[in-house]
């Protein structure tokens, strides 16, 4: 329970107490910084991978992109683990547009399609890319907290 508390504080963090899910932010940020925060992801997956299978942190995520006949959206999956090049986790956020999933639900995704992941060590966040180009969309106290959590 250690881990899921862990991962829900950082998720609480990221949406704050806005009542539109953080898989929903529209604007605000550069598309261009979230898609080399998602492409950096992807590249140094591995380096996840190693954390993971030494169980050297408190927790662990990953982030889906998932898609249904209204768009997609990008879920954070808790209690990941991963086997033959797909991790496998719980959907950590309640949709906002998306009708295919739901908070909790099992889901797979290939190690190549997620947009990012994360691990928590105490209270420090490392990976978690695609929150740095949604800073500018959170009020500053709560950035500012973000900021200070992310091991860059």
């Amino acid at each position: 329970m250690k881990l899921c508390g862990l991962i829900s504080v950082v998720i609480l963090l990221l949406i704050g107490c806005s009542k539109e899910p953080e898989t929903l932010v529209r604007s605000g940020y550069d598309e261009t910084a979230m898609n080399a925060a998602i492409e950096r992801a992807r590249k140094e997956v591995d380096q996840f991978l190693k954390v993971l299978a030494a169980n050297d942190a408190d927790s662990f995520s990953v982030k889906a992109p998932i898609t249904d006949k209204n768009g997609t959206e990008h879920f954070w999956l808790t209690d990941v683990r991963y086997a033959n090049g797909e991790f496998t986790g719980k959907i950590g956020n309640d949709p906002g547009i998306i009708e295919n999933v739901k908070m909790g639900q099992d889901w797979k995704i290939k190690k190549n399609e997620i947009s990012d992941w994360m691990f928590v060590r105490g209270e420090r966040i490392h990976g978690g890319y695609t929150i740095d180009p949604l800073l500018p969309t959170m009020d500053e106290a709560r950035a500012n907290e973000m900021r200070r959590k992310l091991v860059r």
